[in-house]
């Protein structure tokens, strides 16, 4: 997928402005920068959900995990009900199919017909990403889908993030605060700054050898990274 030149206004406020982006095939591209910066609005573009200029090419199905997976699923609708709801096949092929994305995200499928307010936070937050995964994305957008879950939760569902990079060879953006968890997860690091990238290149050479001061600020919030 090719990102050129997005630009992201809110009335006379430019949330981003002229990025250029590229996430290769099978990658995971980790976004990072602090709050206000733009990944949210920039994320928001490529998922469709606000307006934007400039070009996006390569990713006709784009679904997106947001990062409150409580807020993002219906509470009136069963696991299995929200999981399936994209999935066009008849009852069995849907029950069969609900099944196999539970499994992906390393859930029972007796969890298909419970509420989300019977899950854990991280169950949640797999339920989201099965129900993304439903709908066979070009991209799957990932937008701190981390930051609302206890921190002993938060390394099961980056492992996840990097089992489903390696099973499916799926594409993603990884948007995050914390330069940490893009490390972990990502082959690829772009940071954003006051609506811009400011750098971008392979994860190891950004965090061995940053080029950008703010990116060295960025490393040096997270002491275990130097």
């Amino acid at each position: 997928m090719i990102i050129e030149d997005l630009t992201v206004r809110f009335g006379a406020f430019t949330a981003v402005d002229r990025v250029t982006l590229e996430i290769p095939p099978g990658r995971i591209v980790g976004l990072v920068g602090e709050s206000g910066s733009g990944k949210s609005s920039l994320a928001r573009a490529v998922s469709g959900l606000v307006p934007y200029t400039g070009r996006i090419d390569g990713a006709r199905n784009v679904q997106m995990v947001f990062q409150d997976p409580y807020a993002s699923l219906d509470p009136r609708m069963t696991v299995g009900e929200s999981v399936g709801e994209g999935v066009r096949r008849d009852r069995a092929g849907r029950r069969a199919e609900v099944e196999r994305l539970l499994g992906l995200v390393s859930l029972p499928a007796g969890l298909a017909g419970r509420y989300p307010r019977e899950l854990s936070g991280g169950q949640r937050q797999r339920v989201a990403i099965a129900r993304a995964l439903g709908a066979a994305p070009d991209l799957l957008v990932a937008d701190e889908i981390t930051s609302a879950l206890d921190v002993s939760v938060q390394g099961a569902v980056l492992n996840l993030v990097r089992s489903l990079r390696d099973e499916l060879g799926l594409s993603m953006l990884f948007i995050s605060h914390n330069l940490a968890v893009v490390r972990y997860v990502s082959d690829v690091v772009a940071v954003m700054h006051q609506g811009r990238v400011v750098e971008s290149g392979p994860t190891e050479r950004v965090v061995g050898e940053p080029a950008h001061d703010y990116t060295r600020a960025l490393l040096e919030a997270v002491p275990r990274l130097t």
